[in-house]
């Protein structure tokens, strides 16, 4: 269930951003998985894949940096690092 939180945490903040840009659709995005989000890049991508279908982010280039650092003070967290959108 931790990963369902992270995934409504992080698409409610990209559609903040979209909608703030008055985005179209999102065409990429850089993420930071802590390294105790217990999430791989493979797997991150699987659960955004299902989180973004039929949503302004559907289809968007992934680019995801796993971190290795559980001490990091983001440990837990999945982190927007960046996102482009299409206005």
């Amino acid at each position: 269930m931790h990963e369902a939180s992270l995934m409504a945490n992080l698409m409610r903040r990209i559609d903040e951003i979209a909608t703030a840009e008055r985005a179209r659709r999102v065409v990429g995005l850089s993420v930071w998985l802590g390294a105790l989000s217990h999430l791989s890049a493979d797997h991150f991508a699987e659960h955004f894949e299902q989180a973004a279908a039929g949503t302004i982010a559907e289809g968007a280039r992934l680019d995801v940096t796993v971190s290795d650092d559980p001490q990091d003070p983001n440990a837990e967290e999945i982190v927007l690092k960046s996102i482009e959108v299409e206005t």
